[in-house]
């Protein structure tokens, strides 16, 4: 993974190839299209595949009331993106500067001065520039001006929709995680911190890893099939998004079982991707009905795992 954050003393190997610019958020099956296109005109062009994209979401900056929570982090952006394989992925800091520059200012200060791009790779719904002034058909005008290639790639429809962050987004949120995965190129995947909880699993049998500081979008309120990294192995994992109503507690918790695991992660960043949606939260009668339900989740979880983990090539 080459991930550059800062423009000054660009390589020249990442100069002169072929760039794609967006937020990419998420890395979808749609992005992966995009990329698929960008290989190919970057082999044509003999240069590198660039992904040129923001951080902070610009949106963040103009309107930080109506920014979404983000489907991923910058460096994990730049990992998936790699695994598709972009040579390097620049996360330039959002600024004022940048977000006042004209269509053809940033046309020329990003692609032509400092990219030296010989072929670009962008969707069909594009806007660049001050208050998004730039759509796909200025870009095309600029791209011809300055003997840049353009190519310009169709959404990638699913079930009579496009695949975009924002559907991703929508899906994630109302739980639906089976759906979104078939749009993302990676399971959904979380991080955060492990922090001390009341150790109420523990004690019935069925430890948690209380995973806070989360800084990507949870999934909606539910029980779900997942797997986590843990001492240089993968685990299977039971994770519960939400309140633990049996015991009278509301407060939204992820709360994560490694099945099989019996170290202790406190006070350690863990990384939790969602397989599948198990069920529903619920309040049971008694903490023995909770037990017999937990015990239903761990050999679901695991069956999921298994599952998935068969159908992978």
């Amino acid at each position: 993974m080459k991930l550059l954050r800062d423009l000054a003393d660009l390589p020249a190997a990442v100069r002169g190839g072929a760039v794609a610019i967006g937020n990419f958020d998420g890395v979808h099956r749609g992005h992966a299209r995009i990329v698929e296109r960008l290989l190919i005109q970057a082999r044509q062009c003999g240069g590198p595949a660039v992904v040129f994209t923001f951080d902070p979401h610009p949106v963040r900056l103009l309107r930080p009331q109506h920014a979404p929570p983000p489907l991923t982090w910058t460096d994990r952006k730049a990992e998936l993106l790699a695994e598709l394989g972009v040579d390097t992925t620049i996360a330039y800091p959002t600024d004022d500067a940048l977000l006042q520059l004209s269509p053809e200012q940033f046309f020329k200060k990003i692609v032509g001065n400092t990219l030296q791009a010989r072929a670009m790779v962008e969707g069909t719904n594009f806007f660049f520039g001050h208050h998004r002034a730039g759509n796909i058909e200025v870009l095309r005008q600029l791209c011809a001006a300055q003997g840049t290639a353009l190519e310009v790639v169709e959404p990638l429809m699913l079930a009579g929709a496009p695949v975009s962050s924002s559907r991703v987004r929508q899906c994630i949120a109302a739980g639906q995680i089976d759906q979104a995965n078939q749009m993302l190129t990676h399971p959904y995947r979380i991080r955060g911190m492990v922090r001390h909880g009341a150790a109420r699993g523990a004690k019935i049998g069925f430890p948690t890893a209380n995973v806070d500081a989360v800084d990507t979008l949870l999934p909606g309120v539910g029980v779900y099939a997942g797997r986590c990294t843990a001492e240089g192995a993968t685990w299977p994992a039971a994770i519960n998004v939400g309140s633990n109503p049996t015991f009278g507690e509301q407060t939204l918790k992820v709360e994560v079982h490694l099945i099989g695991f019996h170290d202790s992660l406190y006070s350690q960043p863990l990384e939790v991707d969602f397989l599948a949606r198990l069920r529903d939260i619920v309040q049971f009668a008694d903490v023995d009905a909770l037990k017999t339900q937990l015990a239903r989740d761990v050999a679901a979880a695991e069956k999921a795992f298994q599952q998935f983990a068969h159908e992978q090539p």
